[in-house]
């Protein structure tokens, strides 16, 4: 098969869907690995080392999309982008269509087979395409409030940490899956006061096994959101329903009483927000302020470490990337259930129950892949 990688055009972002690792891997299974030219160069994957892995270096985006049976990618496609797809094509990336009916309208328009990375799942009933970036994200969520914090970017002038005789900054974590372990792990290691609230109260016992007193662990209701949300510096909104928008979780009239300089990172926003108040940002201009609560929304946030998000997301995605080279796209979802859950749209409908319900429309599976 013959894959296309092309270069990520979304603002500020500098991962690419293969390594020179990862691109090797292919060309030794008997692929033919189609590299734009300058495609990871903003993390140190030069060309050079493309073509070193067997791999063909091309002149632009275009020509990778001409001529690659299936393209990978990190990011959703970008209007250009899947305005370049066509009915032969598979797209292997992030898509996160619910809070985005146009580019599902663009990628149906395309006639492609899409296959999105956060809802692919795996045996033990997690998202193993997701999860490291949400490990990324996660532990990003913290050092952005961190700095969101001091009074240079709108925040309280707090220490996360605090000092001795002086209170540690309060940070609240809705939602105890991977996202929200791994910004309590940080927040904790920051020695900050840190609540994680969950509607799983198995999800809660473990992180209370995993944690002990370090970690507050509140069983979510509105009551106790409204109650720790008020009294917090930090809120992190790691809440995900997969394939579907975020819950609002946080209203505006909560965030009208929260302290004034206090932070809301919103880690959901790729699929909505989780808070009323939330509009997706860049890492250009990543903050804004709504009732002197200062906000970020960055919506690729692993974007900002994009070396070492490239590599942990590489090392996920490549057996996927292969099985779907391999054995064509037909087979490897009729053989594999879990990638076949990752299938979002295909020949020209949305083909993913939960994505469809969100988008409002209707959802159509190939007989054949049932």
């Amino acid at each position: 098969m013959r894959i296309g990688v092309p270069k990520e055009i979304k603002v500020q972002e500098h991962r690419v869907g293969l390594t020179p690792g990862s691109a090797r891997e292919a060309v030794v299974h008997g692929h033919e690995v189609l590299v734009e030219s300058g495609a990871g160069a903003a993390i140190g994957l030069l060309d050079a080392d493309y073509e070193a892995a067997g791999a063909t270096i091309l002149p632009d985006a275009a020509a990778v999309f001409e001529a690659a049976e299936m393209i990978v990618k990190v990011k959703e496609p970008q209007k250009l982008e899947w305005e370049r797809l066509r009915a032969d094509q598979i797209l292997f990336t992030y898509l996160h269509l619910a809070p985005d009916p146009a580019q599902a309208q663009g990628l149906m328009a395309s006639g492609c087979t899409a296959i999105a990375y956060e809802t692919v799942t795996d045996a033990h009933g997690g998202l193993p395409l997701l999860t490291p970036m949400s490990e990324v994200a996660g532990r990003m969520s913290i050092q952005a409030g961190a700095h969101c914090l001091e009074m240079e970017r709108g925040g309280r002038g707090m220490l996360l940490g605090g000092v001795p005789g002086v209170s540690a900054a309060r940070v609240v974590i809705i939602g105890g899956g991977v996202v929200g372990t791994n910004a309590a792990r940080m927040a904790m290691g920051m020695e900050a006061s840190v609540t994680v609230l969950d509607r799983s109260l198995r999800r809660l016992k473990e992180l209370d096994m995993q944690f002990g007193p370090m970690l507050n662990t509140i069983y979510s209701t509105t009551e106790a959101i409204e109650q720790y949300v008020l009294g917090a510096d930090l809120v992190v909104g790691a809440v995900l329903v997969p394939g579907a928008s975020a819950p609002r979780l946080v209203t505006r009239e909560m965030v009208s009483r929260m302290q004034p300089g206090s932070v809301l990172v919103d880690v959901a926003i790729d699929q909505g927000g989780c808070f009323e108040t939330s509009r997706p940002t860049t890492h250009a201009d990543p903050t804004y302020v709504v009732d002197d609560v200062v906000h970020y929304c960055v919506a690729n946030m692993p974007g900002a470490v994009a070396r070492t998000s490239t590599f942990a997301l590489n090392n996920a995605t490549l057996p996927f990337v292969l099985a779907l080279a391999n054995k064509g796209v037909e087979r490897a979802l009729r053989e594999d259930p879990h990638l076949k859950a990752g299938l979002n749209v295909h020949a020209g409908h949305i083909a993913n129950a939960v994505v469809a319900d969100a988008l409002g429309l209707p959802c159509r599976i190939p007989e054949a892949w049932r």
